[in-house]
């Protein structure tokens, strides 16, 4: 797996769970426990997935963040 595939997979993850959170948070409901509740593993999986994949991209955010990352810098 390449790092731009691995790169949109955990992307993808992180906005899912920041959906599921802001739904939890409005609206009191949980799009993970809907999908995945009669499933408790596949829905645990999902979350260690969701967070194993915030912890890839904010280690790795300076890379590609055009705000953050090294390439941003103006140089003088």
């Amino acid at each position: 797996m390449n790092n731009k595939t691995l790169h949109l997979i955990t992307y993808s993850l992180v906005v899912v769970g920041a959906l599921n959170w802001g739904l939890v948070g409005l609206l009191d409901f949980n799009l993970v426990n809907a999908l995945f509740g009669s499933w408790p593993n596949v829905e645990k999986l999902v979350y260690v997935l969701v967070g194993a994949s915030a912890v890839y991209d904010f280690a790795g955010h300076s890379k590609y963040c055009k705000y953050c990352g090294e390439k941003s810098e103006k140089k003088a």
